[in-house]
């Protein structure tokens, strides 16, 4: 922060977020190179953080680094068939001790409560055990995996008693047969078997990528299951961590998940960055969420003071009295997104004349490009058509080409109905338009 203002402004950005996670379960997700890197002290600090707002986490770790490690000791060579282990009984028990020890290390760190620390007075507590419970992989195209698992079942009734009882929930990459057999198993399969079963709020995997990048390398936001499944479709356009974390983010959607985040295990607060400011530092896939439009209502004003106060502070439009909204709010209809508001426009009849203004028609930056305004703009057409409106004006200082462009023809000011023209502000000259409605 550069200076306890900007601190004050963040952190009453974060309250909605805060109120927001209260009481739900968030599952996490990483591979065995966050503690061996020694990044996993630093990600113990945010956990208790979030813990201290009153999420109930569940943690799933990898171990193929220190699993790595031990067969290398051995002098036993790892042998993988598309990307996933064939699990012999040399590496079977090489993984039990590996993630065993992991698990030990881990619980250590989430067990520290130094004074004058981010973990003073955290008190911590974990739990683990047979959570999950496995099936042998089998033989696949004439390759026995052995000891090689997929997830049967989550105990989910188990580690929902935890939660309740404020424990965290560790997850090795482990699961038990009903006849006692071990079964390795994939971090990012355990963390979705999980989240899905647990009906959690958001699935979290810390990768070695930043995200999912576009052709340009650059890091895409948000995606929909959809989207990510036809980015799929292109192999070798992703860093190895996003082909593997991706299809789990899409089936996890697609299963009950609200939210997968993919985030860079290598940035210093990710977890908070990513779940406490609107922009986010990651990948946030979501399931396949279609827009709704409609009227809005007074609980709609910060959203709709969120989508105009950047336009009016770069003069795109006119600045709106707080009050003056709030009483017009009836004039306005809103475009949600996942239940947040997203776009607006207004409109303003005048019944005598037979005409109305179109005002506010405003979308988020992130949201633009994909035909929102075109919605916008023909909802609040047929509305008008519905009230007997012959013709739409309104009024625009930097947008005329856009509307323009959708059959709008500019005109003077003098096409305006009389009380319009009374209002008419001229230092600020804006452009008069009128569409005719057949």
């Amino acid at each position: 922060m550069k200076n306890s203002q900007d601190f004050v402004a963040w952190f009453r950005a974060a309250a909605p977020y805060i109120h927001g996670f209260r009481g739900h379960t968030f599952v996490v997700a990483f591979g065995g190179e966050v503690v061996s890197d020694g990044k996993f002290v630093a990600l113990t600090h945010d956990l208790n953080l979030l813990h201290s707002l009153g999420v109930r986490l569940v943690l799933v770790y990898g171990a193929r680094p220190q699993t790595e490690g031990r067969l290398s000791q051995r002098g036993h060579v790892p042998h993988y068939v598309d990307g996933i282990r064939v699990t012999d009984a040399v590496a079977l028990e090489c993984l039990i001790e590996a993630s065993g020890t992991l698990g030990v290390e881990i619980s250590a760190l989430l067990s520290v409560g130094v004074a004058e620390s981010p973990m003073a007075g955290a008190a911590l507590r974990v739990a683990t055990g047979n959570f999950v419970t496995a099936r042998p992989v089998g033989v696949v195209e004439g390759v026995d995996f052995q000891y090689t698992g997929r997830v049967r079942k989550i105990d989910a009734l188990g580690i929902r008693r935890r939660l309740e009882d404020e424990e965290f929930v560790l997850l090795p990459p482990l699961g038990y047969s009903p006849t006692g057999e071990i079964y390795n198993l994939t971090v990012e399969e355990v963390a979705t078997a999980a989240a899905v079963a647990l009906k959690a709020a958001k699935l979290i995997f810390l990768t070695d990528a930043a995200g999912v990048v576009n052709g340009a390398g650059e890091l895409i936001g948000t995606l929909s299951a959809q989207q990510a499944e036809e980015i799929l479709q292109h192999p070798g356009t992703q860093g190895e961590d996003v082909g593997y974390y991706l299809p789990c983010a899409v089936r996890a959607c697609r299963q009950g998940v609200a939210r997968v985040h993919l985030l860079d295990r290598h940035r210093d607060g990710a977890l908070l960055l990513e779940l406490f400011t609107l922009q986010g530092i990651g990948t946030l896939v979501t399931p396949d969420i279609e827009d709704v439009l409609r009227p809005a209502t007074l609980e709609d004003v910060p959203g709709l003071l969120s989508v105009i106060e950047p336009l009016e502070a770069e003069g795109a439009l006119v600045k709106r009295d707080r009050v003056l909204l709030e009483t017009e709010i009836d004039r306005f209809t809103v475009l949600l997104h996942d239940g947040r508001v997203i776009g607006c426009v207004a409109l303003y009849p005048y019944p005598e004349e037979e005409c109305a203004e179109l005002a506010c028609l405003a979308v988020m930056p992130e949201y633009r490009s994909q035909g929102r305004g075109d919605v916008l703009l023909g909802y609040v057409a047929e509305r008008a058509r519905a009230l007997g409106v012959k013709h739409l004006f309104l009024l625009s200082a930097r947008a005329g080409q856009w509307f323009a462009e959708r059959g709008f023809v500019e005109t003077g000011v003098h096409a305006l109905p009389p009380q319009r023209q009374q209002m008419y502000n001229y230092r600020r000259r804006s452009k008069v338009f009128v569409k005719p409605l057949g």
